[in-house]
């Protein structure tokens, strides 16, 4: 309803301009009247119109007439009231003569309003025909995004005359993905041009391949690099001169009286001297080939209509720069079209696995010429780890400063302050007693995220499904908690005053709400301070005693207002929780499949991620396609992800070693590259060369 297809041989070509003159309003009644004929359409409503009037019964005898039975009446009926109808399509000779008769026209005319509306055809026909319409004609190197579905369309959809397998739409290649600006698939690609001009640019050698050229363009403006071989010509009498304006020309003496009959004007000739122009010239205009011929623009003009008539040339505008109509053989044209595509297949290349590594180094800014600098290069790093869990002890000596040049915790110390970012663990552990004893201890291998306070409502629905945990915790933390509940945000000291606890019981209680993924604190002094556990004694705390209070040094590890991890929004939308998933996800990896998806720790069902991903290419927002070799599966990348990969791919590997720890994302051994998995332990670390692993679980004291 939305599309038609035409179908066109080699020896078939028109001005696309002409299309909406195919059909005409005053016509389109007989038209249609005589093209249904042979659609199911007619036929069905036949037999209904039947059965209507009795002609064919549904009941016969008390019994139901079976429908092939009447399949079979009613073809005999159609056959004795309309031979023509029944007849075959070789013995019919001109228009077809529809017989006056009640049953006829009244299916013809059910066929045109209810099947068909004939009467809205002929009202757009008379709009486009006013001018109330406009119809604009583009020639494209692809179909554009409203042709593919008639050209993947299913088996039933009528496109050819021949079986589904043989339909000539399965030739048009589509590209993987919709483009980003729907203009660019009216671009030829302007290196193909180039590629072409210079193929078609004859490279002569002997005096017989300038006197081919010759043969097939009848005249030739001199050219400087020629005159030795057209010397050779004209030695051995097979080569003339003309006159034309003024100009002189070259041409052979088996050609010179079609040349002079191109140079008077006759048709034939033109169109010849023409032809032999245009495969040569690649993309050019009528008045270029005027020029190059000498011949009148418009004798020129109108062998090129001729030639479009005959399926040689085609007309529109395929460069840029041009101001007007421009003209290039049928067969050039295809070979552009052909490298345009090619072009764009290997932009996109896949990369291979390797070449994928050291696009991920420099993605996530690992790689030395890669890393950022300053607070606002945090936040763009921490943009892209969030959601990721790190043991604790990692996130400032492993993660941050491998992709921040001279970084300073003062940075991340004032955006905790300033309210921006948050540590946490999002995915809360389990909650019976014998854990709960285990995990008091703080410790360096906590799994634990940095966020965006912006962002932290969509994570906790990602990671947890409800709050039901904060009602698990007994004795200490549970005062902690319950005291966390009725103040809300608080320091550790003002925590030991409400549950009456001391210090070091207070310190566990919240570290042990870290550990079940129930606190959170606004400072990052307090996972430094795990840091330190062990490395020298501390100082005696002070105790004072009074009827009134009684006072407690807050330590380091306790550093910062503590507060409740809040609850999940229970109102989240499940389709936008997987697209902030699939963005985020994006966002670090810059090019996602499937087997990326369960490596990383925020995770969600596959399935749901890919319709997200799939909604946001539909918006133009991502791109699909086949990123890298080696892994099934539907892949989605950034654009500037595609470029960059594209640019890696080009660059050649300089033997750059870059090295990892072993709970940083970019632990991908065993996942992206071949080999042995390795823990993500603090103590472990990955060393890559060029992309490749050489150096794996290299233990070092911490």
């Amino acid at each position: 309803d939305d599309a038609i297809v035409l179908s066109l041989g080699l020896t078939h070509s028109f001005p696309l301009e002409d299309v909406p003159h195919f059909l005409s309003s005053r016509a389109v009644d007989d038209t249609l009247e005589h093209a249904i004929l042979d659609s199911p359409m007619f036929q069905a409503r036949w037999r209904w119109n039947l059965n209507r009037s009795l002609m064919v019964l549904r009941f016969r005898n008390g019994r139901r007439n079976p429908p092939p039975i009447q399949r079979m009446e009613s073809d005999d009926l159609l056959a004795a009231v309309f031979p023509m109808a029944a007849a075959c399509q070789d013995n019919i000779i001109g228009p077809i003569e529809i017989p006056d008769h009640v049953l006829v026209r009244q299916t013809i005319d059910d066929t045109l309003h209810e099947a068909l509306d004939v009467d809205g055809v002929r009202a757009l026909l008379e709009r486009i025909e006013s001018g109330e319409v406009r119809i604009h004609c583009r020639d494209t190197t692809e179909p554009s995004v409203l042709a593919h579905e008639i050209i993947s369309a299913r088996p039933y959809a009528f496109l050819d005359d021949e079986e589904t397998q043989n339909r000539r739409t399965n030739a048009v290649r589509l590209r993987r993905g919709l483009p980003t600006e729907l203009t660019t698939i009216a671009d030829l690609d302007p290196a193909a041009i180039e590629r072409v001009q210079s193929e078609i640019a004859p490279v002569l050698e002997t005096a017989d391949d300038l006197h081919d050229i010759l043969s097939s363009t009848l005249v030739l403006r001199p050219r400087d690099d020629w005159y030795p071989l057209w010397s050779e010509l004209d030695q051995r009498a097979r080569g003339q001169v003309l006159v034309n304006d003024g100009v002189q020309l070259w041409t052979t003496t088996d050609s010179l009286e079609a040349a002079r009959a191109a140079i008077a004007g006759d048709h034939e000739a033109v169109v010849h001297a023409v032809r032999g122009h245009l495969e040569l010239s690649g993309i050019t205009t009528a008045a270029a080939l005027s020029e190059s011929t000498t011949l009148p623009e418009d004798a020129v003009v109108v062998a090129l209509a001729a030639l479009e008539h005959a399926g040689f040339a085609m007309q529109g505008r395929y460069t840029p720069a041009s101001g007007g109509v421009e003209w290039v053989a049928r067969r050039l044209l295809a070979r552009m079209h052909s490298y345009s595509r090619r072009a764009r297949r290997q932009a996109h290349e896949p990369v291979t696995a390797r070449d994928f590594m050291r696009f991920l180094l420099s993605w996530q800014h690992v790689a030395p010429d890669s890393q950022l600098y300053g607070q606002q290069g945090l936040v763009a790093v921490l943009e892209q780890l969030q959601g990721f869990q790190a043991a604790a002890g990692a996130w400032e000596s492993e993660l941050l400063r491998r992709r921040l040049r001279q970084y300073d915790p003062a940075w991340l110390d004032g955006l905790c302050h300033a309210g921006e970012v948050a540590w946490l663990r999002l995915s809360p552990r389990c909650s019976d007693d014998a854990v709960a004893q285990g995990a008091a201890a703080p410790s360096k291998a906590t799994p634990t995220a940095v966020v965006l306070r912006a962002d932290l409502p969509w994570l906790l629905a990602t990671t947890r499904e409800s709050a039901d945990t904060l009602h698990t915790a007994i004795g200490a933390t549970g005062q902690v908690l319950e005291v966390l509940r009725e103040r809300g945000a608080s320091f550790a000291g003002e925590i030991a005053q409400a549950t009456r606890q001391l210090p070091e019981h207070v310190e566990r209680a919240l570290w042990d709400g870290v550990a079940r993924g129930l606190v959170m604190c606004d400072g990052f002094a307090a996972i430094r301070s795990l840091l330190k556990v062990g490395t020298r004694p501390e100082p005696p705390r002070s105790w004072r005693f009074s009827q009134l209070r009684r006072r407690a040094t807050a330590t380091s590890a306790t550093a910062g207002r503590w507060s409740l991890v809040p609850p999940p929004p229970a109102d989240v939308d499940r389709h936008d929780l997987a697209e902030a998933v699939a963005e985020q996800l994006l966002n670090r990896w810059g090019v996602l499949f499937r087997d990326l998806a369960q490596h990383d720790s925020l995770r969600m069902p596959w399935r749901e991620i890919q319709w997200a991903l799939r909604r946001l290419e539909d918006r133009g927002l991502v791109s699909g396609g086949r990123f890298v070799a080696g892994f099934s599966g539907e892949q989605y990348a950034l654009p500037s992800a595609v470029e960059q990969l594209a640019r890696t791919r080009k660059t050649a590997p300089s033997q750059q070693r870059v090295v990892v720890n072993a709970t940083d994302p970019l632990n991908v051994v065993g996942v992206l590259l071949p080999g042995e998995r390795t823990a993500a332990v603090r103590t472990n670390f990955i060393s890559y060369v060029d992309g490749l692993p050489q150096g794996q679980q290299l233990s070092t004291t911490a």
